[in-house]
């Protein structure tokens, strides 16, 4: 899962120290899923859960996630469709097979270099 790193802060006069995940993986890098048969581009990075309750739940038990980690949003597909996907850290691992993805909108949000590599069109501004 993402590193932790210790950070400090001064909050009303008194210096806090807390630790925060650091992303494993970033905006326009392609994965595939631990253990579903799909991969896609990561379009977006929450650094922990943030959607609803009701998905949340929707997970088996035994399989469901923790909520204190880096969850990713996905260009998604697999064999026979393209779709959006939220995944948790610990269920991603790097694609390195260098195959094209076929998701209709990576082009609207990525630029393509010469290696092949996704650049988001529209960086995120914070």
């Amino acid at each position: 899962m993402g590193t932790l790193r210790r950070h400090r802060v001064r909050e009303r006069g008194v210096t806090v120290e807390s630790r925060v995940r650091v992303a494993r993986f970033g905006i326009g890098q392609v994965v595939r899923h631990r253990v579903y048969s799909f991969r896609g581009v990561i379009f977006d990075v929450d650094p922990v859960f943030s959607n609803t309750e009701e998905w949340w739940e929707a997970i088996p038990e035994d399989v469901r996630p923790s909520k204190d980690q880096p969850f990713y949003h996905l260009y998604a597909e697999n064999a026979e469709s393209e779709y959006v996907a939220y995944v948790s850290e610990q269920n991603l691992l790097p694609d390195d097979t260098g195959l094209p993805l076929r998701h209709p909108q990576i082009d609207e949000a990525f630029t393509r270099t010469e290696d092949g590599t996704l650049v988001a069109r529209h960086p995120a501004a914070n």
